[in-house]
């Protein structure tokens, strides 16, 4: 019986992990960040948020009084702490419309950082709150 214990144990917890699961999926706000080492906080005039669902993602500038507008949107998939975005719309011009780019990133509590050297070379943390 006590030879039992391990294996049931082991098989209980990996059981417990869900290849369905998704850390990001949600809706985030964003709270600010670095950029080039130079603190950026989040305006007081809008509210920036980004919803994941299982394989894509969607950029939101809200302002009060004014129309939600989508400002970018595209695919990305996770690796252990790695994900990867790729824009496949952006309102503005983009250099990185159809380019993949790796994020780092880390959820504590209730928090998903960002970080990234982007192609133009700019490294990035941002830091972005779960509100749904």
């Amino acid at each position: 019986m006590k030879k039992l214990i391990l294996p049931i144990f082991i098989i209980s917890v990996l059981c417990s992990f869900s290849a369905g699961n998704n850390p990001l999926k949600g809706v985030w706000e964003y709270r600010g960040g670095v950029f080039n080492g130079k603190i950026d906080s989040a305006s007081s005039a809008y509210t920036l948020q980004r919803t994941y669902d299982k394989l894509h993602y969607k950029a939101i500038l809200k302002e009060k009084g004014e129309k939600n507008v989508i400002y970018e949107k595209g695919d990305y998939t996770l690796s252990n702490d790695t994900c990867f975005e790729t824009q496949t719309y952006s309102l503005q011009p983009s250099k990185l419309l159809n380019k993949t780019v790796k994020y780092t990133y880390t959820i504590s509590n209730d928090t998903l950082k960002l970080f990234s050297i982007l192609p133009n070379g700019n490294m990035i943390e941002d830091h972005w709150v779960k509100i749904k």
